[in-house]
Order: structure tokens, then C-alpha cells, then sequence
């Protein structure tokens, strides 16, 4: 699958650790290093580094400052998993038992991490053309809906910066309902403030309703 993704081959040992979750080593009493996190480690920069390239690229007259506010949402969690998904990457990921059971496999940061050691893995593999082609093909195409409203991308921040400056205190999310099938849920979220619910919304994680959720907040108290 990740060959057709990317066009070319990998080193196959390194494909393997990028795939291993470390709950899996861990379950299983396995050498750590053969998971995931070494990799993780070296392919966030590879991501960082030919993210910021394509930016450089495709915003000549934007400033350090707007390509780097686009940068930090594009190598988010949120937008890396369902990268991820995107390529049936949940399908392929060795779990330990108690981490699958847990839903681990639609663990944001699970996904994430993973997508970022196998751009390690292909980098590392001499393969650094197809990695920037990867991120060009999948990663590129959000900068502009980032761009363009960079508020509802930034909006749990927003929306905290606003109630602190108000009465010093923090909105608090809660989980309301999960609906449709395991493989596929959607997450219904409330946030509180000065003892009340000021929003409420849905997204396909956690952290994407919540972020929903502090966008219809920012909208409903003028914050935004």
C-alpha cells in the first residue's frame, strides 16, 4: 500500500519499526527500539523541513511570521491523522493488545506519530524526492483553508486567551455523545464557561470537536 502511496520502496526494516506502535514492543516484551519512536523523532524535521520548503515556495511574499503560523497547524495531530486515515494508514499499524482494545488505532496522536516515522523511513531510505512529493500531495492542499481561516484552526487558544482575560479563568470541554459506527464514531462536544454552556458541536475526534466547539464559542461571544 505505502509503495503505491509513495511510488517508490523503503528500506523494509524501517518500514516495520515506522508501522510499530510502542505498546506493541512493550506488550510483547520486545526490544523498544524496534517501535516507532526513534523514527518519529527523525521524521518530524523531515516533515518540518520540506513542509516549511513547499510554504517558502508557494507564499513568496508572505513573512516568517504567516508561514509559520500555517506551518504549526499543518504538522498538527489533527491534520497528520486524518492524513493518515486518508491512506489507510489505521489499517496497517501494529498495536499491543491493551492499546488496540483501548481504540488506539483512531488515537490521533497514534496515527500521527506513525505518518511522521514513515517519512523518516523513506527519507533515510535515500527517497527524500518521494517524501516532498508526499507532502505536496497530501499535506500542501490544507494550507489554504489554514490560511484562510486560521481562526477556526487556532480557535481553542482564542477562545482561552479570551475567558482569561476576562475573569482569569478556562473553558472546560465535555464529551456529550458518541455517535455512528466504532470504526468511524463522531464526538459530540459542550464547552462551559462561568458555569454555563456557551457551545456545543461534532467532529470525527476529540480534538476536532472541541476545536469546532471553541470556534462557535469565539463566534457566539464576539471573540473572533
Amino acid at each position: 500500500m505505502l509503495e503505491k502511496i509513495f511510488g517508490v520502496k523503503a528500506n523494509h526494516e524501517f518500514l516495520e519499526k515506522a508501522l510499530t506502535h510502542p505498546s506493541y514492543t512493550k506488550e510483547l516484551n520486545l526490544d523498544s527500539l524496534l517501535s516507532y519512536e526513534r523514527l518519529e523523532f527523525f521524521g518530524d524535521s523531515v516533515l518540518k523541513l520540506f513542509t516549511s520548503k513547499c510554504l517558502y515556495e508557494n507564499y513568496p511574499n508572505y513573512p516568517e511570521g504567516d508561514l509559520s503560523k500555517i506551518r504549526s497547524i499543518l504538522v498538527s495531530d489533527a491534520i497528520l491523522s486524518g492524513i493518515a486515515f486518508e491512506i489507510g494508514l489505521d489499517k496497517l499499524i501494529k498495536l499491543g493488545p491493551a492499546e488496540e482494545k483501548q481504540g488506539g488505532r483512531k488515537r490521533e496522536s497514534n496515527l500521527a506519530c506513525s505518518l511522521e516515522a514513515i517519512l523518516g523511513a523513506y527519507y533515510l531510505s535515500n527517497q527524500g524526492e518521494a517524501v516532498e512529493k508526499f507532502i505536496k500531495q497530501y499535506v500542501l492542499p490544507h494550507a489554504k483553508d489554514i490560511d484562510e481561516h486560521f481562526e477556526k484552526y487556532n480557535a481553542k487558544d482564542i477562545l482561552q486567551q479570551y475567558t482569561q482575560g476576562v475573569d482569569k479563568t478556562l473553558p472546560v470541554y465535555k464529551t456529550i455523545g458518541i455517535s455512528g459506527p466504532d470504526h468511524k464514531p463522531v464526538f459530540e462536544i459542550a464547552v462551559e464557561w462561568q458555569g454555563r454552556i456557551i457551545a456545543t458541536a461534532k467532529g470525527k475526534s476529540k480534538k476536532e470537536a472541541q476545536q469546532n466547539c471553541a470556534y462557535e464559542a469565539c463566534k457566539r461571544l464576539g471573540a473572533i
